[in-house]
């Protein structure tokens, strides 16, 4: 079982220093990362990848330059990552889902002027016109072409460093930017979070020393490479703990992922609750009974998914809390200490504090230090240059609680809150209210302007059935002040979501702006 003492030395490398530490520990020849194609590699190919593909982007780029990442999680996007940092640049990981101007965003920010990317994939995921603006941008550099045009000294290098890595890699500071992720943008532009080897490197030993993993255990990761979940935990840790994991390219295609999920034998799945509820509704009995372990984050786990998918498949879910600008993890709940509605503990080497928040009474802002915190943000306005956090100290913008046992509970973020009369009324309350009342529907509660009381609350809501009188009845029979019924209610096919699966509330907050008073 692969559970150890929190150990911030073994920290203190670059991550592709790490992976062939982790090679050197389990094994070359240890197949470690299946692809969406079922095409699996062990270590010395990974890294003879990397070192092969690094030295033809060594000849397009610069040391020290911040290089755009536009791909889907699979075994290009992972040498992608290991190529351009064994050779001392930094990779910055797009997302292809947002659209041109947080993509423009973020490519100001990190001051990106090369992408790396691949034909294939573009043509798969149909992002033709995406291709053709970032063209006028930014140098594209594909994948598929560099590997057919692979050098003889590409080649050589390639052998040279698989067998002596020291003579080829370059030496990295474990302090020095090794990946540059951005901010999701659900209210407002994106920024660039800089990300150091030794942030990445202690979050996987945090996260080591927090969770038990066994030898035998595969992890199935769908979620996106470019959200620090689908990387820290769904790719980076596993190579470094020796896990074999597999991989899919898009978290949105449920009756594939149970499939390759039963017959690739995994037995750790991450996920979010939206993903997590799709597959669990559209798996036959028994198709997920493999999995001892469900790992879900970047949004609240509801008692309805929780409950369904342990009637059904007797999966236990560990729900844990983070933010892109910790690596990610800052709490996880823990086999033998999971306790539902919270988010579990802090993992270790993680100091934290709460401030208090006016009108919350029995909770308050939390803020977070410690080895996986970010060196520092990004920004459009002062492209390439890393502002450093005041004392280390990373105001995460969320109101919680922590009760006696060290649990931690996510009450919302300090932005999801609305000032109803002079109360504070909690826009996650709504939601979960919503999703208690119709669980089988998706709601987004957002706030706006509101003449007599300062602000009103609106729920766009996938429920034609959704209605204020009903809601006011079930809030009473539960306690629920009234201040927390929506105002208005608009129903919508669908509510607009992020690549990573959260809810983007500033399309929300268009569609109820577009629809004025006509609801």
């Amino acid at each position: 079982m692969s559970q150890t003492r929190y150990d911030p030395g073994r920290a203190k490398r670059s991550i592709f220093s790490a992976l062939i530490a982790a090679r050197r520990t389990f094994g070359g020849k240890r197949p470690i990362v299946t692809d969406g194609d079922e095409r699996t590699l062990n270590y010395d190919e990974i890294v003879r990848g990397s070192f092969a593909l690094g030295n033809a982007l060594r000849r397009r780029t610069k040391p020290r330059e911040t290089v755009g990442v536009l791909l889907p999680t699979g075994i290009g996007s992972v040498l992608s990552v290991f190529a351009l940092t064994a050779y001392g640049r930094v990779p910055a990981m797009l997302n292809f889902t947002a659209g041109e101007q947080s993509i423009g965003a973020a490519l100001r920010a990190a001051k990106v002027t090369r992408i790396v990317t691949a034909h294939r994939f573009i043509e798969l995921a149909k992002l033709e016109a995406l291709e053709s603006w970032l063209g006028t941008v930014a140098e594209l550099i594909y994948l598929d072409d560099l590997r057919e045009n692979l050098s003889l000294s590409d080649k050589i290098l390639a052998v040279i460093g698989s067998f002596a890595p020291w003579l080829v890699a370059r030496r990295a500071n474990p302090n020095d930017p090794a990946i540059i992720l951005f901010t999701s943008g659900t209210e407002g532009e994106p920024k660039g979070v800089a990300l150091s080897h030794a942030n990445l490197l202690s979050n996987t030993e945090q996260v080591r020393a927090h969770l038990a993993f066994y030898p035998t255990d595969i992890v199935f990761n769908p979620l996106p490479i470019f959200h620090s979940f689908g990387l820290t935990v769904g790719v980076l840790m596993p190579l470094y703990l020796g896990l074999r994991v597999i991989l899919h390219p898009t978290p949105r295609q449920p009756h594939e992922i149970v499939r390759r999920i039963r017959d690739g034998g995994a037995t750790i799945l991450l996920a979010t609750d939206t993903f997590i509820s799709q597959y669990a509704r559209v798996g036959a009995e028994g198709d997920l009974s493999g999995l001892r372990l469900a790992v879900c984050g970047a949004e609240r786990v509801r008692d309805e998914t929780r409950a369904y998918v342990r009637n059904k498949y007797n999966i236990e879910i560990l729900e844990g809390y983070g933010v892109t600008e910790a690596g990610p993890v800052i709490s996880a709940n823990q086999p033998g200490a999971n306790r539902a509605g919270t988010v579990g503990r802090l993992l270790p080497g993680i100091e934290s504090r709460i401030e208090p928040v006016d009108g919350i009474p029995d909770g308050g802002r939390l803020y977070v230090r410690g080895p996986n915190v970010m060196l520092g943000y990004l920004r459009p306005e002062a492209p390439g240059e890393i502002v450093p956090l005041p004392e280390g100290w990373y105001d995460t913008g969320d109101v919680v609680s922590l009760d006696k046992d060290g649990f931690l509970s996510i009450r919302g973020r300090l932005k999801r809150f609305a000032k109803i009369g002079g109360e504070t009324v909690s826009l996650t309350v709504v939601e979960n209210c919503a999703c208690a009342l119709w669980p089988d529907h998706d709601h987004a509660a957002i706030c706006i302007a509101d003449e007599r009381k300062g602000e009103q609350i609106v729920l766009v809501t996938t429920c034609k059935q959704a209605n204020r009188s009903d809601f006011i009845s079930w809030a009473q029979r539960h306690g629920v002040t009234e201040l927390a019924v929506p105002r208005r209610f608009l129903h919508a096919e669908q509510i607009p979501v992020l690549g990573t699966g959260k809810t983007d509330y500033v399309s929300v907050k268009k569609v109820v702006e577009s629809e004025g008073t006509n609801f």
